[in-house]
């Protein structure tokens, strides 16, 4: 059995009007990867994107600071975290196996910006999709980071704030918080 845990702490909190943060923890035990995360001071009552972000070539990802906000718009946008964080790999959804990023099956806050995640995902199914995706079927939970996503529809954003994927738009992908998985 392995064990990781990540200590997610807040990102544009100064911006977003709250401090988002929790733990995630990763369990990998024979055919199953148990994840669980818990997340308070999110924005109340929408939905939360959550994934783990990484390099496919095994580079060490790591948690973006102010210095990614290449605009300088006082955000750090989804694109402004590849160049520390690598790509979003894995969604913490309803599904992860599936690796189907963009949709709506992602954990929903509660009045207090408080909620609970926590799945059994089927490794083998997981790394036949990671493989797929990225050519190595070893997720390297060590060299990842776990990012949560998402800003009420009325928060207003500039224009500058990148992050469209699809139809969901900035205040879908903008990061409110992320932590760096370790072994436990």
């Amino acid at each position: 059995m392995k064990k990781y845990i990540a200590h997610i702490t807040p990102l544009n909190a100064d911006k977003i009007g709250c401090e988002a943060h929790g733990t995630a923890e990763f369990t990998e035990d024979g055919d199953k990867l148990h994840v669980k995360v818990e997340m308070f001071d999110t924005p109340k009552n929408i939905e939360h994107w959550e994934h783990f972000h990484g390099f496919p070539d095994g580079k060490e990802a790591h948690v973006p600071t102010m210095a990614q906000d290449k605009n300088h718009d006082g955000f750090i946008d989804l694109p402004e975290t590849e160049e520390v964080s690598g790509t979003t790999m894995v969604p913490l959804d309803d599904a992860p196996q599936d690796m189907n990023i963009p949709h709506d099956g992602y954990p929903v806050a509660d009045e207090n910006g408080h909620y609970e995640y926590e799945i059994d995902i089927p490794l083998e199914k997981l790394q036949a999709k990671f493989k797929d995706a990225f050519d190595t079927e070893d997720l390297q939970l060590d060299k990842r980071v776990v990012y949560v996503h998402g800003v009420p529809k009325d928060l207003e954003l500039p224009d500058t704030v990148g992050g469209c994927v699809m139809s969901y738009d900035a205040h879908t992908t903008l990061p409110i918080a992320a932590g760096k998985i370790e072994k436990a």
